[in-house]
C-alpha cells in the first residue's frame, strides 16, 4: 500500500515561495465539470497549507463559493506533484491592493506525484509578464504582502 503524504516535501515548499506557475483545478458551479487555470498568487505559508489569491469576480470564485473541492498541480525543479484539498475563503477583499482579490487557503488532505512513470521534470515552465514590468512587480509585492497578513 501506497504511503498517503499529506505535507509538501522541502523541494516543493521552497518552489512554492518563489511566485510559482501552478495550475489550479476546480468543478464549475454551472456544468459541474473540471476546470484547470493557471495562477501565479499562490505561496505555502506552512507544509500543510496553499495560500493564493484571485480575482473576486473570477469564475475560479463562484467554482469554489460551489464546491470547495480543488487540486492544485505544482512543477517542482524535478517533480510534478498535485494537491488536494478544499478551498476555504481567508478574505473577501484583500487590504492595500488597488483592486478587490479574494484570498483562498487549501489545508492539504493528500498529495500525489502527477508525473508519468519513468520520467522526471526537466526544466519548469516559465511565464514572462506581458504588461508594465514596474507596475506588475509592485502589484505582486502588495498581493503576496497583503495575503500574509490576511
Amino acid at each position: 500500500m501506497t504511503e498517503v503524504v499529506t505535507t509538501l516535501s522541502e523541494e516543493v515548499f521552497n518552489q512554492l515561495q518563489k511566485e510559482p506557475f501552478v495550475l489550479l483545478h476546480t468543478i464549475d458551479a454551472d456544468s459541474g465539470s473540471p476546470t484547470s487555470s493557471a495562477i501565479s498568487w499562490i505561496y505555502a505559508p506552512n507544509d500543510s497549507t496553499l495560500r493564493f489569491a484571485i480575482d473576486g469576480r473570477s469564475r475560479l470564485s463562484a467554482n469554489m463559493t460551489a464546491n470547495a473541492a480543488v487540486s492544485v498541480t505544482v512543477f517542482a525543479p524535478s517533480a510534478v506533484q498535485t494537491v488536494y484539498g478544499k478551498a476555504k475563503l481567508v478574505t473577501d477583499a484583500l487590504e492595500d491592493v488597488p483592486f478587490k482579490l479574494v484570498c483562498f487557503d487549501i489545508e492539504i488532505e493528500v498529495i500525489r506525484d502527477a508525473m508519468f512513470y519513468g520520467a522526471r521534470l526537466s526544466s519548469l515552465p516559465q511565464y514572462e509578464k506581458t504588461y508594465d514590468l514596474r507596475a506588475a512587480e509592485k502589484l505582486d509585492g502588495q498581493v503576496f504582502a497583503a495575503m500574509k497578513k490576511a
